[in-house]
């Protein structure tokens, strides 16, 4: 008998209760955030050709959409603006009735205990597509870093809970939160996109929010995809500048990082963002049926919820919540 197997692994995958009883990582809706397009002209509203199941809508439509978002558990939305106008220094970025505060209160007035995000850039509002103002054919990052602040005290004034800064420019959360401290929005979180890689995983993103840069790319400001080391140097930064949470993005590709990250930070709270790349690339395939929607979209948010991710930012946001809901 010396050969006997003392412990069976397989006694604790028998039926899916047992299963259930001893699994590690466990999905919620409460570990969601919606992102939502929201457009200015109404002819630019409708569907995304390249995000199948993805929309940009008005700030009329909000309120259906956010009701859904509300009603499916689904705590909080992060909200992209597209602006009717740009110009070169995203002017319309920091209009008090601009697209993103419009949306704003638009959210706030259909669901009351929604957690409003949101994005601080200037690539949907700039005409060269950059994300911050070009000054001799290169981005100035310090007045990049002041605008950007200008951008988050006009989102905090409309009612934002949390500004999420994504330009990945040098200094921009310590600006961002002076300015936002300076205008007496000392609780406004800032959820920083501290770790932000210049990946190829953007692409439908940039069809969504119309903000390809029109020369050049962002290599200068984004990480190297090939850098891990790196981003615990960022990821510091920001924190040390007063970000409150903070951001790894892209996520599959990147559940190294995360787990890296969250491992350097515990006690921060941690966000990864499954990217428009990665999520239409699943429903590209599950389109035509080569892989089942349902079950590779909750694995892979399970995948980076065992990395390390405290919130989830998807697209599936509201329609994972809906399956959970299902299967419990």
């Amino acid at each position: 008998m010396s050969n006997r197997i003392k412990r069976r692994m397989r006694r604790l995958r028998t039926n899916e209760s047992i299963r259930s009883l001893v699994r590690e990582t466990r999905l919620s809706a409460s570990d969601f955030i919606q992102p939502l397009f929201v457009v200015e002209r109404p002819e630019d509203a409708g569907p995304i050709e390249s995000m199948p199941g993805v929309s940009r809508y008005t700030v009329s439509q909000l309120g259906d959409i956010v009701g859904g978002i509300a009603q499916s558990n689904v705590p909080a939305v992060l909200l992209f603006g597209i602006p009717s106008g740009k110009d070169a220094s995203a002017s319309t970025a920091i209009e008090p009735d601009g697209i993103v505060p419009q949306a704003i209160r638009a959210c706030r007035d259909v669901a009351k205990d929604l957690v409003i995000i949101s994005d601080v850039c200037m690539c949907s509002y700039t005409d060269h597509g950059h994300c911050g103002i070009i000054r001799e054919d290169r981005v100035d990052n310090d007045a990049s870093s002041r605008r950007l602040g200008e951008i988050a005290v006009c989102h905090a004034n409309a009612g934002a809970d949390w500004v999420a800064p994504s330009a990945m420019m040098d200094g921009m959360v310590a600006a961002i939160r002076g300015a936002l401290d300076d205008a007496g929005y000392d609780s406004t979180g800032i959820l920083s996109y501290a770790v932000k890689y210049a990946s190829s995983f953007y692409g439908p993103f940039r069809e969504a929010a119309d903000c390809a840069p029109q020369f050049s790319d962002r290599k200068t400001y984004q990480m190297d995809p090939a850098n891990a080391g790196e981003a615990l140097a960022e990821a510091k930064i920001d924190l040390d500048e007063g970000a409150d949470m903070l951001m790894v993005k892209p996520a599959m590709a990147y559940l190294d990082v995360i787990h890296r990250v969250k491992s350097a930070h515990p006690d921060v709270p941690l966000a990864a963002y499954q990217v428009s790349g990665e999520y239409s690339m699943i429903q590209a395939a599950a389109q035509r049926d080569w892989i089942d929607e349902k079950r590779v979209v909750l694995e892979s948010l399970t995948a980076i919820k065992r990395a390390g991710a405290d919130m989830i930012i998807t697209y599936w946001a509201s329609k994972a919540a809906q399956w959970l809901r299902d299967e419990s």
